[in-house]
């Protein structure tokens, strides 16, 4: 059985047998991996009505970057612990649809690569072209699958997986009046960093008031939070973000829908600084290997998540309510993130 061959799929598997009636799963895809063959599943709980808010829990989209896959299924396994106690948390899900792809990746994760079994990176294969200079080869590459950040042929249907997460996104996220999405992974600098869309412009997003509010909840209800909030665009561009190409297509749909995907990434360099030994193993690059170091990784980022589920469920109270109170947001995001840009 694959299961056997990946403890994150095992684990997975588990979780979706303990939180039956509760947690509903489905294989949105399979992919092969040298021999063997890996679903990809997508989980839901909470109220399915198109009505109610929703948000999105994504890991595991690079297989190298184990880490953002743990950490989704440490707040999945904290939710279904908690289904058999916790009233509280039945009566938030009457009001929150909570939806989840752990695992985005299964063959990278057994090939051990960051790109998928074909050598697609996944989050440079969406249909969407940068519309200013990004960096040589980490922008999206059409040169080679050998090499990476390999963005797959030109004109080509997008990969299985990147497919199949778009298909969800837009089944589960993108009908619903207000949606958040994140995303995580690791492998960026020292510090963990919230970044929001775009990747593939300098521009703001038309939601900036939204996201700027959301940061402004956070940082009252976690003062001492360890993120730094930020465009990505602030880092560096890249073709093929999958996040601007489903924020792009939530965008046209009709509608004044709210739709805010962010990506958590987790600063690996932290983890190599304090053990220098983790230089010498592709997976210590961009994973805690320590326990204890994995332990509080699980611990800071659950809390982040299960925020996320709570400022869902209520969004209506910290939503910018009126043109006032959005343009302040947006001026004053504009300061923060984007002094270049014109108010």
């Amino acid at each position: 059985m694959t299961a056997t061959l990946l403890p994150q799929l095992t684990e997975l598997l588990d979780l979706i047998d303990e939180g039956a009636p509760h947690l509903e799963a489905r294989v949105v895809c399979e992919v092969q991996a040298g021999p063997h063959r890996f679903p990809v599943h997508a989980l839901t709980l909470g109220n399915p009505s198109p009505e109610v808010p929703a948000v999105g829990f994504f890991g595991g989209v690079h297989g190298l970057e184990r880490v953002g896959a743990d950490v989704v299924l440490a707040y999945l396994h904290n939710l279904v612990k908690r289904l058999g106690w916790d009233d509280s948390l039945h009566e938030q899900l009457k009001h929150v649809r909570l939806v989840f792809m752990p695992l985005v990746n299964p063959g990278g994760f057994w090939l051990g690569t960051r790109a998928n079994p074909n050598g697609v990176d996944l989050m440079r294969n969406a249909p969407v072209e940068a519309r200013e200079k990004v960096p040589f080869l980490i922008g999206g590459q059409r040169i080679s699958k050998g090499m990476p950040w390999y963005r797959g042929v030109e004109g080509a249907p997008m990969e299985p997986e990147a497919r199949a997460l778009c298909d969800f996104v837009e089944a589960e996220l993108l009908n619903r009046d207000f949606s958040v999405a994140v995303d995580c992974h690791s492998g960026f600098g020292t510090d963990d960093r919230i970044w929001f869309p775009y990747a593939h412009t300098t521009e703001p997003i038309h939601h900036l008031a939204e996201i700027h509010a959301l940061h402004a909840i956070f940082e009252q209800t976690h003062a001492h939070h360890p993120y730094v909030f930020e465009p990505q665009s602030l880092q560096y561009l890249t073709h093929g973000d999958i996040w601007d190409h489903l924020y792009l297509r939530a965008r046209s749909r009709p509608g004044n829908k709210v739709f805010l995907p962010l990506t958590l990434e987790m600063g690996s360099w932290m983890w190599i600084k304090k053990n220098p030994k983790q230089l010498f193993s592709r997976l210590g690059i961009f994973n805690p290997l320590i326990q204890h170091r994995v332990n509080r990784v699980m611990r800071r980022h659950i809390t982040l998540l299960d925020f996320l589920s709570r400022a869902a469920s209520g969004h209506q109270r910290w939503l910018p309510g009126s043109s006032a109170a959005r343009e302040q947001h947006r001026r004053t995001a504009l300061a923060r993130w984007y002094r270049h840009a014109p108010a």
